[in-house]
């Protein structure tokens, strides 16, 4: 019992095997540059502590305030163009003095772990809810859709701002310092909240439809369990819709944290963190515009990146390409 909808997926139904995924998005010029510059965000974050460790410096050692020469009285660098030297490749934090090139490096795994995370958790609940929704109908559909467009309904920003605390104080005892894997996990938690529900309801829409076709009833008529039909009928028909949303997803929840921290109530000290950085960026930037040069242009180029991917792999996956 094939599904007839991966025959469509994957291009022609006969001749020469349609090429892979990644050639079809290395054919794209565009792609194949976002590609690796994604590839290079990652290679970096993994690699984080080897670089670090042949640089000779880390992430949270004051370098400016322990070492005379390197900071003015007001905190500022002493050096131009922010402190940049042979020594401090981009340049000195003002005020504490950290190396500005391991809090890049290490504000990427900062970024790349809380959304890539989120991205699984809300694509897994994503695909649970919608296709089951989908593939029930009736009252249970009728329940989620009022479900959904209420929790829709919810200005998203101002309920990251407030689940953030409240979720931390439920977790942390009063008084107690707040371990950095808890500050990791109120972010997924929160994003996961309310990040499933769009996939969700584009998956509703399209089992709804798939249900219908003949592959699916050709499946019942000849006994095969809702599981059966579900797991080798219907989700390999959705592949596609997955990959697409968990690529779009990580840079959307990359600069969601990234905002979350720069207010103030993501990532906090000493975990190297863009969106802090770049609040404390915007502090300066009369003084130091150099500061906020730095982790404003990777979170762009990062987010820009993943968001290029994302349509290379939407236009791989699409039929109508005949790629």
């Amino acid at each position: 019992m094939a599904a007839v909808d991966t025959v469509a997926v994957s291009g022609t139904a006969s001749g020469p095997a349609a090429p892979s995924l990644p050639r079809r998005i290395l054919r794209d010029p565009t792609g194949a540059v976002a590609a690796a510059v994604v590839l290079l965000f990652l290679v970096l974050a993994l690699a984080a502590p080897l670089i670090a460790a042949l640089y000779g410096k880390n992430p949270v050692e004051h370098y400016g305030q322990n070492a005379p020469g390197l900071l003015s009285d007001g905190g500022l660098p002493m050096l131009p163009n922010g402190g940049i030297s042979s020594e401090f490749w981009f340049g000195l934090e003002p005020g504490l003095g950290r190396d500005v090139f391991t809090q890049l490096l290490y504000g990427i795994r900062t970024s790349l772990l809380i959304a890539l995370a989120a991205a699984a958790v809300t694509t897994t609940l994503g695909v649970l809810a919608g296709v089951a929704v989908g593939y029930l109908g009736g009252i249970a559909d009728r329940l989620f859709g009022f479900l959904a467009n209420v929790l829709l309904a919810f200005p998203t920003l101002l309920l990251l701002l407030a689940l953030s605390p409240v979720i931390q104080s439920r977790l942390v005892d009063p008084g107690t310092a707040e371990p950095e894997w808890m500050q990791f996990l109120v972010l997924i938690l929160v994003f996961s909240a309310f990040g499933w529900i769009p996939l969700a309801l584009s998956l509703r829409a399209t089992v709804r439809s798939l249900r219908e076709r003949d592959f699916v009833q050709s499946a019942r008529a000849q006994g095969a369990s809702r599981f059966h039909v579900v797991v080798h009928e219907l989700l390999p028909n959705v592949r596609s819709q997955l990959l697409v949303h968990a690529t779009m997803a990580v840079p959307t929840f990359v600069a969601s944290e990234a905002a979350l921290s720069f207010l103030g109530v993501g990532v906090t000290e000493p975990v190297p963190d863009w969106g802090r950085m770049i609040a404390r960026g915007s502090e300066v930037f009369q003084a130091d515009p150099t500061y906020l040069v730095f982790p404003g242009a990777a979170l762009l180029l990062f987010v820009l990146a993943f968001n290029l991917l994302g349509d290379a792999v939407r236009d791989a996956l699409d039929p109508r390409r005949g790629r």
